[in-house]
């Protein structure tokens, strides 16, 4: 005859085995809540130094009564911790091969970061974040002009009167002659200190545990970005 009995009566039957599950102790209980309390006061902490980062127009704004006439601009992706399933695919960038947010910085001549964009899945363009943030429109705004690498190519397409200057890009059907590689060279030094702007907020090793939300991220980055000011006036 069958065994009909459920799985509840076998369980109880005697002489069975049964893995009792302990009672979550009262630390454990404690941690996970100092856990929890920690990472809401983290978050907090990021969105009150987040509100402190300029906004694009002012800080534009600011480099233009100081005297500036260019500023820098770039686009990096900063990894974070992979994700398997379908929504983490926008954030894979088929440019760095890996897993990340895109973030638009500007930075003055001598580097300094002054604005940085929201985050944006990893494999969004350059040129497409900048478009989206109106970026263009606020530079001729402010009066500026901006230096780009090759990636903002064709944001600017005002050949009388340039505002990013992104220099030269070979083709198959036509290479660059010694006047457009001068040119591109000179344009490429001149864009160092944004490299070193990135560097400096890449070192913080909050970035390390970097998860894939845009918002969050934003947040931090912004936070960031406060603080490596702060941290750079400091040592002025």
């Amino acid at each position: 005859m069958a065994d009909t009995a459920t799985w509840e009566d076998r369980r109880d039957r005697p002489g069975r085995r049964t893995a009792a599950r302990p009672a979550p102790s009262r630390h454990g209980r404690r941690e996970r809540h100092l856990r929890h309390h920690r990472a809401s006061l983290a978050g907090r902490a990021d969105r009150l130094l987040a509100a402190k980062a300029p906004r694009l127009d002012r800080a534009l704004k600011k480099i233009a009564r100081r005297g500036g006439e260019v500023v820098l601009i770039d686009g990096t992706l900063i990894p974070t911790q992979r994700r398997t399933g379908k929504a983490n695919r926008p954030n894979y960038s088929g440019k760095h091969h890996r897993h990340g947010l895109h973030v638009l910085a500007l930075t003055d001549e001598k580097g300094r970061l002054i604005w940085i964009s929201a985050a944006r899945p990893g494999r969004t363009h350059d040129i497409t974040a900048a478009r989206r943030d109106h970026l263009l429109a606020h530079l001729r705004a402010a009066g500026l002009g901006a230096l780009a690498d090759l990636g903002f190519l064709g944001l600017d397409d005002d050949t009388d009167n340039p505002v990013v200057v992104t220099g030269f890009k070979a083709t198959r059907a036509r290479k660059l002659t010694p006047g457009q590689k001068d040119a591109n060279r000179a344009l490429a030094a001149g864009r160092v200190p944004v490299e070193r702007g990135f560097a400096h907020l890449k070192n913080w090793r909050i970035l390390t545990k970097l998860r894939t939300d845009p918002a969050r991220a934003t947040h931090l980055f912004r936070a960031l970005l406060v603080l490596t000011n702060i941290e750079a006036t400091s040592d002025n």
